[in-house]
């Protein structure tokens, strides 16, 4: 059997090519460790960026025209008053998602009968996607009830609004026994929806740089241990809790009343 043989000459342009190809090869090498280095360093930078705006943000919320602590404590047959979050609760909502947020209990009594609700709304404007997962069918859940239902259901309100939202029923196994009705739904740039998903992709993780308080998701919850109380405190305190939000077109129609007609600029109404 016989074998090819390579010549003085072919062997010196196998030499070169081989050498040109190794050469190539070990550019590629450099500058594919050049790109990756710069851009580790270009997304390092851009890390720190993010971080500075995001801080600069929730060390300035954005404000709305008027404070939600001015919705009135007085409203038709409901008289509230201001009730504290558990310890860290508050520190934690500041640090995370709110920029501002009301929790109250309403009293009704009439012809020898009370109901009592417990009134929460929260404000979240800076970063709207934070609020995601802060429902009561998870919080709830994690703080020791079980959950026993969760049904849509639409409530009228006195204006004759129709309000879709959900009612969930949550209890605590005894001797400890206790049972609360949540009805919540979210109000998205002036929409109502009862979807997470329709506040979390990517535009909407991304931080509200341009301050817009009329870019935001705001979650509105109505607990009673009875469910008919639920229902008759969202029909009765709704339509006002709706005008200190901004609508779809940023307008907040409760500033008429403190006289605050520029909506673009917030302010505080107890100062």
């Amino acid at each position: 059997m016989t074998y090819p043989t390579i010549n003085g000459s072919e062997a010196g342009h196998v030499s070169a090519a081989a050498g040109r190809r190794a050469f190539s090869a070990g550019a590629s090498v450099w500058l594919a460790g050049v790109l990756a280095f710069v851009l580790l360093i270009g997304a390092g930078v851009a890390y720190q960026v993010a971080a500075r705006v995001l801080q600069r943000i929730r060390a300035s919320p954005i404000s709305l025209p008027l404070r939600l602590s001015a919705i009135p404590t007085e409203i038709g047959p409901w008289t509230g008053r201001e009730v504290p979050f558990l310890p860290g609760t508050e520190k934690y909502m500041k640090a995370n998602f709110a920029d501002d947020y009301i929790n109250r209990q309403y009293t009704k009594s009439a012809a020898g009968t009370r109901a009592d609700v417990y009134v929460y709304v929260v404000y979240c404007s800076s970063q709207r996607s934070g609020l995601l997962g802060h429902r009561p069918g998870v919080c709830y859940v994690a703080n020791g009830w079980i959950s026993d239902s969760s049904t849509p259901a639409e409530v009228t309100t006195i204006s004759g609004q129709k309000v879709q939202c959900l009612i969930e029923e949550f209890h605590k196994s005894p001797p400890a026994y206790e049972q609360v009705f949540v009805l919540s739904f979210y109000i998205l740039d002036g929409q109502i929806t009862l979807r997470e998903r329709d506040f979390s992709g990517i535009f909407d993780r991304a931080p509200n740089i341009s301050g817009n308080p009329a870019r935001y998701v705001a979650q509105v919850q109505i607990i009673s241990t009875f469910e008919p109380s639920a229902r008759a405190a969202a029909r009765d305190l709704v339509d006002t809790i709706l005008t200190f939000l901004p609508d779809r077109h940023g307008y907040v129609k409760a500033a008429a009343w403190f006289g605050q007609t520029d909506t673009s600029q917030g302010a505080d109404a107890n100062h």
